[in-house]
C-alpha cells in the first residue's frame, strides 16, 4: 500500500483576511499580481485612494464611511442599484434551501424558467435562447449561430467603426480598436463599415455576396454614445431582408431597459434576427449572458441532433443562482417600472446637462444619449482657451485628448463624491451609466456638483487635479 504524503497547505488569506486588507496591501497585491499598469491609470484619478467597504442603492461606501453617488454604473451592469433587497433574498433563499447550482446531466428548472421569460420579453420571434457568463460569451454565441444559418458560402461579417463586441478573439475581429486588438492574429473575412451609414452597409451588400452576417451595436458604448436615427435601423432591416443577410444586435450594454425601452432597437419599431444580453441580466450580483435567436435561426444553426452541441451551453452556463438571479431582476424590471423610470430620469438628466452646455459652452461640446446612458463630450483642450491661445496649443489636441474629461472625473470623485466613467475611442467624453433606480434627487446632486466644479474655470480645474497629484 503506498503512503500519500501530506500536502502542506500554502499560505493563503481567508476570506476575513481579504476583508480586512489595507490600501498600501491591496495596492501590492494589484501591482504584484493583477494589473501594474492599469494601477498607474487608476492613481492618476484618485481611484487607487479608497478601499470600498460596501455598497447599496445608488451609493459605494469607503473605508471612512464616505457615500460616493455611482453614475458610472458598472458600465451599465447595475441596472438595479447595488445589493437590491429583492435580489439578495432571492440569492438567499437559493442557497438556504440547497438548490442545485450545476446540472448539467438533467434539465434545470431554473435555465428553463429563464429562456422562457426572455423569449416572454423579447418582440418578433426572438424565442431561442443561449446562455452563458458574459458579454463576450453572448456574443459569440451571436455571431457563431449567424454565422451557422447564413451558411459557408456567405462567411463574410459587416462590423461598424468605433465598434466594441468584447476581447475574446472572434468578437475581437469585431471590435474597431487598435488597443484592444494588439498584435493578435485575428479572425478575417470582415468588412468595417461607418456607424449609422446605410448608404455604406448599402454598397457592401450590393458589392459582396458573401457577405452574410451584420453586427452593430444599437447604441455604441465605447464609442461615446453614439445612436443611429430610427429610419437607420427600420432601412437596415429592410436591406437585410432584400440581401438575406443576418442582422445581430448588441444589446450588451444598452438593453435590459437602459435606453427606456427593453431593447434599444424597439425604439425603431423593428427586430433583429439575433441579439445578445449581459450586464445587467445578472442584477448586480452575478455574471450572466444570454443570446436570443429567431427560431429559424437557431434551428438552421443547430437543429438536428448530430448539430445541437456544436455550440452547446458551457459548464457554467445556466448555473442555478445565476438564473434564479436573472429572473428576480427581469420582474423587478416591470414590477418597479425601472424601464419607464429610465426614460424619464433619462430626459431629465439630458435636459440638466443641455441647460450646463448652455452655461459652459466653451467646455462642453455635445450632450447626447437615451435614457440612462448618456455621453458628455467635452471640448478639445485648445477650445476650452482664450482666443489667442488655440491656435498655439490645437496643435496639442490629439495628445492632450481626455486630459480634461479625466481631471474632471477625478475631482467630481475627490471634491463631491461622485464617480463617472470614461469611453474607449472618444478619450472626451464622460459616459453616465447610473442605475435604473436613480431618481431626480440624484441627477440633480451629479449635475449640481459639476456645475459647481466647471464654474472653477479650466485653469482652476487644472490647477486642481495637478494640486491632488503632488499630495
Amino acid at each position: 500500500m503506498n503512503i500519500v504524503p501530506k500536502i502542506t497547505k500554502p499560505h493563503l488569506l481567508t476570506v476575513e483576511d481579504a476583508k480586512a486588507l489595507d490600501l498600501p496591501i491591496m495596492t501590492e497585491y494589484f501591482k504584484e499580481h493583477l494589473n501594474p499598469g492599469q494601477l498607474h491609470f487608476m492613481k492618476l484619478l484618485g481611484f487607487n485612494k479608497l478601499k470600498i467597504e460596501r455598497a447599496e442603492g445608488m451609493y459605494y461606501v469607503d473605508q471612512n464611511g464616505r457615500k460616493i453617488l455611482d453614475f458610472f454604473g458598472g458600465f451599465g451592469s447595475l441596472a438595479f442599484g447595488h445589493n437590491h433587497p429583492k435580489v439578495l433574498e432571492a440569492r438567499i433563499r437559493f442557497q438556504e434551501e440547497k438548490r442545485h447550482e450545476i446540472a448539467m446531466a438533467f434539465l434545470s428548472q431554473y435555465a428553463a424558467a429563464l429562456a422562457r421569460n426572455l423569449a416572454e420579453i423579447s418582440p418578433g420571434d426572438l424565442d431561442m435562447v443561449f446562455l452563458g457568463s458574459s458579454g463576450s460569451e453572448a456574443m459569440e454565441a451571436a455571431v457563431k449561430v449567424a454565422e451557422r444559418a447564413a451558411g459557408p458560402e456567405r462567411s463574410r461579417i459587416v462590423y461598424a467603426e468605433n465598434s466594441f463586441h468584447g476581447k475574446t478573439k472572434g468578437v475581437l475581429s469585431l471590435t474597431d480598436s487598435p488597443l484592444y486588438r494588439g498584435q493578435f492574429k485575428l479572425v478575417d473575412d470582415t468588412v468595417r463599415v461607418p456607424f449609422g451609414d446605410i448608404d455604406a452597409i448599402r454598397n457592401a451588400f450590393e458589392a459582396d455576396p458573401q457577405i452574410g452576417v451584420i453586427v452593430l451595436e444599437t447604441i455604441q458604448g465605447g464609442g461615446g454614445i453614439i445612436s443611429a436615427p430610427q429610419t437607420f435601423w427600420q432601412e437596415l432591416r429592410a436591406l437585410c431582408d432584400k440581401h438575406e443577410v443576418l442582422w445581430v444586435a448588441d444589446e450588451v450594454q444598452c438593453g435590459m431597459g437602459r435606453s427606456g425601452r427593453f431593447y434599444a432597437f424597439e425604439h425603431a419599431g423593428v427586430v433583429p434576427d439575433v441579439t445578445a444580453l449581459a450586464k445587467s441580466l445578472g442584477a448586480g450580483k452575478c455574471a450572466m449572458a444570454a443570446m436570443i435567436a429567431r427560431r429559424d435561426v437557431y434551428m438552421k444553426a443547430y437543429g438536428k441532433p448530430n448539430t445541437a452541441l456544436i455550440h452547446g451551453p458551457a459548464t457554467f452556463g445556466g448555473i442555478g443562482e445565476a438564473c434564479v438571479t436573472a429572473i428576480e431582476g427581469l420582474n423587478l424590471l416591470y414590477d418597479e417600472g425601472l424601464i419607464e423610470n429610465s426614460a424619464a430620469q433619462g430626459d431629465y438628466l439630458l435636459k440638466r446637462l443641455i441647460d450646463l452646455q448652455a452655461k459652459y459652452p466653451k467646455i462642453i461640446k455635445d450632450v447626447r444619449g437615451q435614457g440612462l446612458m448618456v455621453g458628455l463630450e467635452f471640448q478639445d483642450f485648445s477650445q476650452t482657451l482664450p482666443m489667442v491661445l488655440r491656435p498655439v496649443v490645437s496643435v496639442l489636441d490629439d495628445k492632450l485628448k481626455g486630459s480634461l474629461s479625466g481631471f474632471i472625473g477625478a475631482l467630481l470623485l475627490r471634491d463631491y463624491d461622485t464617480l463617472v466613467a470614461f469611453t474607449e475611442y472618444n478619450r472626451n467624453v464622460i459616459r453616465l451609466e447610473p442605475p435604473l433606480i436613480c431618481q431626480g434627487e440624484h441627477v440633480d446632486a451629479f449635475v449640481d456638483a459639476l456645475d459647481s466644479l466647471l464654474g472653477r474655470g479650466i485653469v482652476g480645474i487644472v490647477k486642481d487635479f495637478v494640486a491632488s497629484q503632488v499630495k
